[in-house]
């Protein structure tokens, strides 16, 4: 089972969190420049820690040098994923 999240994510930014809905997707601050896959990677480490998986669960199904992007999350349900990250917001 893999689950799937669509994301708007801003690079660049002063911090790594989530900045509520941007219609259908997330929106996601990212610290890591947009500069050899480095905000890529940020994005990978933080729902696998956000979501207490490996990081090799975690990967970029679409959108590498696109600010729009799916996530995909292997070994979950997409309820349980948009619930872990409701459960994140601030």
């Amino acid at each position: 089972m893999k689950a799937r999240l669509s994301l708007k994510v801003r690079a660049g930014a002063r911090s790594t969190e989530l900045a509520g809905r941007h219609g259908e997707a997330w929106k996601l601050n990212v610290a890591a420049p947009p500069v050899d896959g480095k905000a890529n990677e940020a994005i990978i480490r933080f729902f696998a820690k956000l979501l207490g998986v490996p990081a090799a669960a975690v990967r970029i199904a679409t959108g590498l040098t696109s600010p729009l992007k799916i996530l995909e999350v292997e070994g979950l349900e997409t309820a349980d994923l948009e619930r872990a990250v409701l459960d994140h917001q601030p």
